[in-house]
Parts: C-alpha cells; structure tokens; sequence
C-alpha cells in the first residue's frame, strides 16, 4: 500500500505505474482516493474545530450561569449557549461517522493500488514475457527416457494417490518409504543451508488473523489462496512467509536489530483454483505442502543487496544437489501487488526438456511494513518503515521433481548427492522395489 501523501504529490507517477502493470481498469482508483482523502481530511479539519468550539462555548457557559445568579437576563443567553452545543454536539457525531466511513472506503481502495515497482523491473503483460537473466550448471538431456515424477515415485513404493484420493480428494498425496525420507531430507538440509547462512530457525503458526493476511497479500491473491476456518477470525497459512512477517506487526524494532534474518518452516495450504496442464498434475501443484522460507526485515537501503543474496541463495543450494537451474526475472505485469522486483528460479526438468519454477524470491519494499505497521527508528531517532524480503529455500514435492530426475540414472537408481547423504542415513543412492 501506498504513502497516501504520495499519491496526492504523485497522481501521474502513480498512473504510469498502473499502467506498466497493465491494470487500467484500476486507473480510476487514484482520483477517487485523492477525492476520498480531500473529503477524509475536510471532515477531520471540522470536527476539530467543532471541539475547540465546544470547549470555549462550554466555558461560555459556566460563565453566564455564574452571572445569572445576580442578573436572571444571563440565563436566557445561557440557554441559548446550550443549543448551539447541542446542535453542534450532533454536527460532530456526524462528522465522527462520516470520518470512519470515508477511512475504511479509503483504506479498502488503497489496498488495491500496486506497489511502485522499481525501475529496472522488464515491462510486460504476463509469466510469457519474463526474462530470463542467467543459468547455472548445463542442463542434460540424458539417452534413456525420463518418466513422469509420480512414476518414478512410485517405483519405490514412495507414493499413493489413489488413498489420498479416497481420503481426501484431489491435489493430495500420501509420500511412504525412501520418498518420504528424502522429502524430509531435502527440508533438513535446506533448514541447515539457511542456518549456516546466518539465518536463525524459525517454526511459526500455521493459522494466522485476517488482519495479518490483508498486511501481507493483496486481495485477488487473498481469495484465490486462502482457506479460512468457518466461524473463527482465521487463516491457514499459504506459506511460512505470512505469518513470519505477521510477527513484526505494530512494532518498532531497534535499529541494531536490523536487519532480521529468519528462516522457517511449515506446511502451506493453497486453494490452487482453475485447471492445470499434465504437467502440473501429479505433486506439482497440490492444495498441502511443506516448505522452508527465507524471510528479511531490514533497512531500506539494504534491501536491494538482500534480494541479490537471497535468490544467490537458492542457485547455491541447487546446484549442490547436482539441479541445473535459472534466474528468471518477473516483469512488470507478472509481479503481486505488493512486490517491487521479483525474480523465479526455475530447475531444469530432463523429461520436460525445460525449466519450471521452484523458488521465487521477491522484495517488497516497504509495502508490507506500511499495512502491518513494522517500524524501526533511524539514527536521528525518526520513526521509518522497514522493507521486506521472502524466498523459497526449498519446497517439495517440487523439489523432488526436478531432484528426483536429474539424479535418476538409466537403470532406475536415482543417486544421493553425497552433500544430502547424511540427511539419509548414509544412503548413496535410492533402489527401485523391483530390484
């Protein structure tokens, strides 16, 4: 969310930016919250005027009465006195109404202006226009075909969607045996990575307010996401992120505690509506994960050098588990609302013979910050806003995906990175059921 002092100073800026995201239809947002505001501000200027008036006719008052005693014509004034607080007694209230209406119509409108999205972001409509920035490691195409992930799965006994089915629908699964394990082991080696990184281990909730969600997300990704527990003020959280930044709600941090290097782990739930590819059945997107996250509050002249670190982070951790990968930048008309740059790493798929998403690192300036009130005080002791910053460390089962074929080998074995064998027991390479 926008400085609204900032749009009032900016209109055009602010136009220019809707436009780079292509969201025209939302252009009219920005002189009607400037209209909200001026009405906002001219009810605020009379009510206080109003209490000022009613504090010196109030004395007005008490000074007539104690003149009545001794002359009865002052009582008559005095009345008169009284009716006008009361008229302006009834004046304020209205005003005091119209004051929380025209703030809540204001504040819901503002949510839906985008962030400011930084300069060096590449215009265009949609993911179809993202650029691809760099690779890491060659992406093989190996003489022996790949099969479908859940095949390869299921050739250690390590997955059954069909009692996920029966249990609870589509979009879940259940993971059994060395898959599993390796599920798990992927999730400890990227806790350890981020930890030895610097970054302190966090577990937060798993259920969070709606105040917090409408802090840390816009409103489309809010309903297509979500899942709220009917009858009680809460959220199943999509990713640790939420609730991570949750946590700075209504604070002012020291300054020396800046910035905060947090990484978390939960499960994620996700409505994931409307249809999908064949690529994107099986476990590549599902409604219950898990995953590690990379979470950063700090300063605002650090945050654009903790966005290059972040997404450094996950090219490091993947190529360590022998995953070709690539920086994808977002563009403009790709980006959340609420994000000023972002950028995906995508993993490189053998059977597909393309890269697919597994982390996408994202900073968002001080927008969060804003709408959740997380403050620190500067040097000179003035009060500012905090940026902050998110990326996914490691999120099976897509991790899996792209683990699971880059390490398969022709006779059905998929190898053990030895970084991840520890993780595994001392596992050197997984065995097929049939073997």
């Amino acid at each position: 969310m926008l400085d609204i002092r900032f749009i009032r100073e900016n209109p055009d800026a602010v136009r220019e930016n809707i436009k780079k995201k292509f969201q025209d239809d939302k252009l009219p947002l920005v002189d009607l919250v400037i209209d909200l505001d001026a009405k906002r501000r001219a009810a605020i200027a009379e009510a206080d005027q109003l209490r000022s008036n009613r504090n010196q006719l109030s004395k007005h008052i008490g000074m007539l009465m104690g003149q009545a005693k001794k002359d009865p014509s002052k009582q008559e004034e005095a009345e008169a006195v009284k009716k006008q607080v009361t008229q302006q007694a009834q004046r304020l209230a209205e005003l005091e109404r119209q004051e929380t209406e025209l703030e809540h119509e204001l504040h819901m409108n503002m949510l839906q202006i985008p962030q400011i999205i930084d300069e060096t972001v590449p215009i265009g409509k949609d993911d179809s226009e993202n650029v691809e920035v760099e690779r890491f490691g060659d992406p093989k195409v190996p003489d022996f075909p790949i099969p479908y992930h859940t095949e390869i799965m299921e050739s250690f006994g390590g997955i059954d969607l069909d009692a996920a089915g029966r249990v609870s629908g589509s979009g879940f699964y259940y993971l059994l045996g060395d898959i599993a394990r390796l599920h798990e082991a992927v999730l400890a080696y990227g806790r350890d990575f981020m930890i030895n990184k610097g970054f302190t281990y966090c577990i937060p909730p798993f259920m969070i307010h709606g105040n917090v969600v409408e802090g840390v997300m816009s409103q489309t990704d809010m309903e297509g996401m979500m899942y709220k527990i009917e009858g009680e003020d809460l959220y199943l959280i999509g990713t640790s992120e939420h609730s991570m930044i949750g946590r700075f709600i209504d604070q002012i941090l020291p300054s020396e505690s800046l910035p905060q290097t947090l990484t978390s782990y939960s499960p994620c739930f996700r409505k994931e509506k409307g249809s999908h590819g064949i690529e994107e059945r099986g476990i590549y997107r599902i409604h219950q994960f898990e995953k590690q996250e990379m979470i950063v509050v700090c300063k605002p002249e650090d945050s654009k050098a903790w966005y290059e670190k972040l997404w450094r982070f996950s090219v490091e951790l993947f190529r360590s588990l022998n995953i070709p990968v690539r920086q994808l930048e977002c563009c403009s008309g790709d980006l959340a609302d609420l994000k000023v740059k972002s950028c995906d790493i995508e993993a490189w798929s053998p059977r597909q013979q393309k890269y697919f998403e597994v982390c996408s690192c994202s900073n968002l300036g001080d927008a969060q910050a804003r709408r959740l009130r997380i403050r620190y005080k500067d040097e000179s002791g003035k009060t500012q806003l905090c940026h902050t910053l998110n990326n996914t460390c490691v999120a099976p089962p897509r991790m899996l995906i792209a683990f699971l074929e880059n390490n398969l080998q022709p006779d059905g074995t998929v190898t053990i990175p030895e970084i991840l064998r520890p993780y595994m027991g001392g596992t050197e390479k997984l065995v097929p059921k049939a073997r």
